[in-house]
C-alpha cells in the first residue's frame, strides 16, 4: 500500500513541478478546434453513411425487380 501512496504522491509532485500547463485562452481557443472538427467530422460520417444506405437500398430494389 505505501508504494501506491508513494506513486501517487509522487505523480502529484511531477503535475505541479515539471509538466507545463497551457494559457487559459489557449486550452479555450483548442477546445474550439477540437470541438469544430468533430462536428465537421460527424456531418462527414453522417454523409458517407446516407450515400451508402441510399446505394444499397437502390441496389437491392433494382435486385429484387
Amino acid at each position: 500500500m505505501t508504494k501506491v501512496v508513494n506513486y501517487i504522491s509522487e505523480s502529484f509532485e511531477e503535475l505541479k513541478s515539471n509538466v507545463t500547463w497551457p494559457a487559459w485562452a489557449e486550452v479555450q481557443r483548442l477546445t474550439i478546434v477540437v470541438a469544430v472538427f468533430s462536428v465537421v467530422f460527424a456531418l462527414a460520417t453522417w454523409g458517407v453513411d446516407e450515400v451508402f444506405a441510399k446505394t444499397l437500398a437502390v441496389f437491392f430494389n433494382w435486385i429484387k425487380a
